[in-house]
Order: structure tokens, then sequence, then C-alpha cells
């Protein structure tokens, strides 16, 4: 049942997840390790984090689900990690700002895989909600100023775009997964997610040749704890206390945020194109959440 109103204490909460979320893009590029090394312990410890947290606040740490279930959380979970892992190497080979606008297109791909996959309709508004979102996309890669990209903003903005799918495919899973405690669900999916990285590392030695130090470990540590699992605590935590339009209106936190610190700590900005790019991009994506909501 949808809310009426607003709790100020809730909304503090998802307020302050979202601008965590936000924030990691930065991080990301202070840390002088492989991505999928990153990936992998963002999966550890935070589903450490959340176990304990849940552990500490009396909320199911087992839950009573099928086997079917639990294998749709553990793969998707896996397809997290990688998830995880294209939109950090996005990251570095691209501006923060765009590989977060590409990331963001997974909206426009749930609705678009939603119409052959589930049959949904595609109505009007979604339609046009979609056109919007790849205009946009033209417009943030700089194909109207400069041509199609080459070199590594080619490479950041495939593998953002990549990152997108897979989020989507997250989305569209976690669409049959119904009446699991969240608590408990992420739980299983932060553990798969950090799983799924292991075989890769072992086969790359990607635990080794690494710049270990005080300064690193501090911030994997960070990427994990606050990043993950205290951002995730205050977004579950702030559920019930908010209607839906509100959560979906104040998840585009997330983004912004990440385009203002790219500008403001990074010095990556974009061009008027760009700007309206990602105004069409983020603003077709709030239209279709709400719709959806």
């Amino acid at each position: 049942m949808q809310r009426n109103t607003n709790d100020r204490r809730s909304l503090l909460m998802l307020t302050a997840s979202m601008l965590i979320f936000g924030t990691i893009g930065v991080f990301r590029r202070m840390i002088p390790m492989d991505s999928a090394l990153i990936a992998f312990f963002r999966g550890a410890v935070g589903c450490a984090f959340i176990w304990l947290f849940s552990r500490l606040k009396g909320k199911k740490t087992r839950d009573r689900t099928d086997r079917k279930t639990l294998v749709k959380l553990i793969v998707s979970g896996a397809v997290i990690g990688v998830n995880w892992l294209l939109l950090f190497e996005a990251f570095n080979h691209t501006s923060v700002s765009v590989a977060t606008l590409c990331y963001y297109m997974e909206p426009t791909i749930v609705i678009l895989a939603s119409v052959v996959l589930f049959r949904e309709k595609l109505t009007v508004k979604k339609a046009a909600c979609a056109l919007a979102a790849l205009g946009g996309m033209v417009l943030v890669s700089g194909v109207t100023e400069s041509g199609l990209p080459t070199g590594s903003d080619r490479k950041g903005i495939l593998l953002g775009l990549g990152a997108a799918c897979l989020y989507a495919t997250v989305v569209l899973l976690n669409k049959s997964v119904r009446g699991v405690d969240p608590y408990f669900k992420t739980t299983v999916q932060l553990g798969a997610a950090g799983a799924v990285m292991l075989p890769f590392l072992l086969a790359t030695g990607g635990f080794t040749g690494c710049e270990w130090s005080l300064k690193t470990v501090g911030l994997l540590l960070l990427t994990g704890v606050l990043h993950t699992g205290v951002s995730y605590a205050l977004y579950f935590g702030s559920m019930d206390g908010l209607k839906t339009q509100t959560v979906a209106l104040f998840s585009y936190l997330d983004p912004v945020t990440a385009l203002l610190l790219s500008a403001l700590v990074l010095r990556e900005s974009l061009s008027w194109p760009g700007l309206l790019g990602a105004a069409l991009i983020l603003g077709s994506a709030a239209l279709g959440e709400l719709e959806k909501r």
C-alpha cells in the first residue's frame, strides 16, 4: 500500500544513500587496482556488513526461499558483480559523467526488453521516453560535435552501456523474485557478486602485483562499507517511510551527484550538447520510472 506522506527521517536516509552512491566514480579513480579486485572487495565487504547489520537489528539473516528463488538471487548477484566490473572499467576509460550517463540508459533498456520478453504494452509515453534517452545518448557520446568516439572514450562508452545492459538484466530477473526479505536478498546477491570475481582473479593473478598501501586498503574498505553496506542499509531502511514516487525521483540524486563531482573534483565537463543529452537521459528515465510506479 502506498503511503500518503513522507517521513522526514526516511527522506534524509534516502538522500544520504543516493549521495553516497553518486561518489563511487570519484573514489574508484583513487584506487590503483584492477576493477575486478575492487568489485570482489565491494561484494565481500558489503555482504559481511549487511549480514552483521541484519543480525544486530534482529532482521532475517536466513529466509525460507525455495531453491529456484535462491538460484535466481545467486545468478542476479553474479550479474551484479560483472556489472560493477564493467562500470569501474568505464570510469577508467572515459569521464565519470559520461560513464554514469551510459549506465543510466538502464531504464530505457528495461522498457524495450520488457516489450520483447514480457509482451508489455509500449505506450506512447514509454516510446517517447525511450527515443528521448537514445537521442540524449547520441549527444553525450559527442557524435554531433566530433564524429564517432574513438580510442579510450569509445571503449568507456561501450563498457558503460554494457554495464547498463547487465543492470537491466538484474532488474528483469528481480521481477520474478517476490516476497523475499530485502536484507536477506541483498546479502545473497552481494556475496554472489564478490564470489563471481574469484575465478577471474585467480586465473589472471589479480591478487598479486597490486599497489597495497594503507591508503589503498582504506579506500577498498570505504567502497565496501560506505558505498555498499551503509548505503544499502540506509536505502532499505528508508523504504517504509516514503511514497513510491519520492523514491523514484530521489534516486536521480545519484547521477546528478556523479556529474557534479566529475566537474568539481576531477575537472571533467560536458559540452552544451552533452548537458542537453544528460537532461534527456535522466529526464526520460525519471518520467518512465514515475509511470511505472
